[in-house]
């Protein structure tokens, strides 16, 4: 039956690994609770009172034409690579945008790839890891493109590289890995899904694909995460791994907890959602994004066609939410960038392809994509001011992207 499932629209969206969560968490204790069946007051928030923003040009060369979807970010460089598979390029930035290496292994050799379902760094190791979408395999490389060695992820729900919507670095022998097939892929002929009740969270070997451990998280029985309705298919897409800090934010979205975990505490519960997602009909699911010391902003998504959002990725319906630890209220939110003097806001915090890259560690919150052609615009009719107006003066509509880096305050 597994090879007869299709993970639908998964080979494209492999998410970007962020760095090992290292840093030591300064996490409040209390349990989070959210009623995902309620209402919630609006709040509007300005990204500048939460975090220190930089912005990051990268640089336009001949060499260097992307669409700047962001993979990594280490000590020293940035990964980046355009949003489609099929070109085979990877590019590495330093820290300030500057073009350092442009890689291109494709081919269909045993040192190759035929195309890329994402990138991701040790940067401990100095090593990039491939996706590799044609075979499953993932070839690994350094720095300078230079091959080291290959191998193909073992075990249940790996056999197949699509079957990881996130790939992480857990620390120097192993990745934290989702299998994105549970509960998200099916047949489009018979509509039959994948609903074994096996884990969804492995380690995984760097060095040779082995499973060293399964994370187990309790629940009753799988929850389908897919939704056939006669207007059209719409699914839960969300990433069910966050890093935070030191650990790593779990959702089984069959479960009504949100864990945490870390080697040496195990699972902690972190968030509780009510009502039980197992007697939900149409069902809605909670996913946590960003966290700060004080607001925990998270996202749930109903089970319901959004008929605005048919020709995106993003079909079914989703509601932004942010916690308030200090107040122990939730709000429906809306987050400004002030740098714009026309009210422009940031989608989302939790979950938006292509633009957003959650990070939670000891420096860095997350990064966010600015199109060079919306930043050009607002640069010509007057809606920039500081640092970013500065920027968009010498942009043109073709150069690459800016990345939006949202730091911890200090």
């Amino acid at each position: 039956m597994r090879q007869s499932l299709i993970a639908a629209g998964m080979f494209l969206l492999t998410g970007g690994m962020v760095g090992c969560g290292t840093s030591s968490t300064q996490e409040k204790e209390d349990l989070i609770v959210v009623d995902v069946s309620k209402d919630y007051p609006k709040k509007e928030l300005i990204l500048q009172d939460l975090f220190d923003v930089e912005y990051i040009p990268l640089e336009t060369t001949d060499e260097f034409v992307t669409l700047g979807w962001l993979q990594a970010i280490g000590k020293d460089v940035m990964i980046i690579r355009n949003m489609w598979a099929v070109d085979g390029d990877i590019f590495i930035y330093d820290r300030k945008g500057k073009a350092i290496r442009h890689i291109n292994r494709k081919g269909q050799g045993n040192e190759e790839y035929a195309a890329t379902s994402g990138v991701y760094l040790d940067d401990e190791k100095g090593e990039i890891f491939v996706g590799n979408r044609a075979d499953g395999s993932v070839p690994v490389y350094d720095l300078y493109g230079n091959f080291k060695r290959r191998f193909k992820f073992n075990g249940d729900g790996f056999a197949d590289f699509s079957a990881f919507y996130s790939l992480y670095d857990f620390d120097n022998e192993h990745f934290i890995v989702q299998d994105s097939n549970s509960g998200r892929t099916f047949n489009f002929t018979t509509k039959e899904e994948d609903l074994e009740p096996r884990n969804l969270f492995q380690l995984i070997s760097k060095q040779d694909g082995s499973v060293s451990k399964e994370i187990e998280i309790p629940f009753e029985k799988k929850v389908s995460q897919v939704l056939f309705d006669e207007k059209g298919i719409g699914m839960v897409n969300n990433p069910c791994i966050v890093p935070y800090g030191d650990r790593w934010l779990l959702t089984e979205p069959s479960c009504d907890t949100v864990y945490t975990y870390s080697p040496a505490d195990g699972l902690k519960p972190f968030i509780v959602r009510t009502p039980s997602i197992q007697s939900m009909s149409p069902e809605i699911f909670l996913f946590p994004g960003v966290v700060t010391d004080r607001y925990c902003f998270m996202q749930t998504v109903k089970k319901e066609l959004n008929l605005a959002m048919m020709d995106t990725y993003y079909r079914l319906m989703r509601t932004d939410l942010v916690y308030d630890r200090e107040t122990k209220e939730v709000s429906e939110y809306v987050l400004y960038n002030d740098d714009f003097t026309k009210e422009v806001p940031i989608a989302n915090l939790v979950d938006e392809i292509f633009d957003l890259t959650v990070f939670n560690n000891d420096e860095i919150a997350f990064t966010w994509r600015i199109n060079t052609p919306e930043l050009v615009e607002a640069y010509q009719e007057g809606h920039l001011k500081g640092k970013l107006k500065e920027i968009a003066a010498g942009m043109h509509e073709e150069d690459n992207p800016v990345i939006m880096v949202a730091k911890y305050k200090r």
